[in-house]
């Protein structure tokens, strides 16, 4: 079977279970709406701006990350998915590619209620000027932490301490685009929005590939041990 073809049967297997059950961009959605609620009192400032604008907006959508990462390989693990899916002529590594893709989606999605929730709440400036920046970076935030999760999600299937490893990996590991997003996404945040300084979405986006690349090798290795 092609590895195109057998990411896209596992891709749309958990999008139909998504859409049937509803439990994962639910869970996800809360958790980051709750935080932007609780950053709204906790920083007791009416609005906000810049860089703490762009850590207001960043750390709800790592905590939601950190629980789509934990909850990735659930369906597997609970019928014996990866043990049915190994015995399949299918590549090993197709599966993992499939959930960093299913990942990015629903993180996609996501954003797509968190961002406007956010700038009602929080954000000073208005976020029409810097829609495009933020959509931008926000995707190839996206696309790094998909990744990151995909391949510690992998690493983790069948361990008892999952819920222990998948944040203590993730979080060292996605600080390098955290960064880079946050230090894209202040100037663009600002009361008197400046240009999107293109050195720190292209630090996130080289980070993303390299990434991919170092994924696209240990993928295999990962769901067959």
């Amino acid at each position: 079977m092609k590895t195109w073809r057998a990411i896209l049967l596992v891709l749309r297997k958990d999008l139909l279970l998504e859409r049937r059950t509803f439990e994962l961009l639910p869970s996800m959605s809360l958790l980051a709406l709750g935080t932007i609620v609780l950053m709204r009192f906790a920083l007791d400032q009416d609005e906000v701006s810049g860089d703490l604008a762009a850590g207001a907006l960043l750390i709800p959508l790592l905590l939601a990350a950190l629980l789509g990462i934990a909850r990735l390989f659930a369906a597997e693990e609970d019928d014996a998915g990866i043990d049915q899916y190994l015995l399949s002529p299918a590549p090993a590594g197709a599966i993992v590619a499939a959930k960093v893709v299913g990942l990015l989606l629903i993180l996609v999605v996501l954003e797509v209620v968190l961002v406007p929730v956010f700038a009602l709440l929080l954000l000073g400036p208005s976020l029409g000027p810097a829609l495009p920046e933020i959509v931008l970076v926000l995707f190839l935030l996206d696309a790094a932490l998909a990744v990151i999760g995909g391949l510690v999600a992998g690493l983790a299937i069948g361990s008892r301490s999952r819920e222990l490893l998948i944040p203590i990996m993730v979080v060292p590991f996605a600080l390098p685009a955290l960064i880079g997003a946050q230090a894209a996404l202040a100037p663009v945040l600002e009361a008197d929005p400046g240009a999107l300084a293109t050195r720190w979405p292209a630090v996130v986006g080289i980070y993303a590939v390299i990434l991919g690349l170092v994924g696209s090798v240990l993928a295999e290795f990962l769901v067959e041990d």
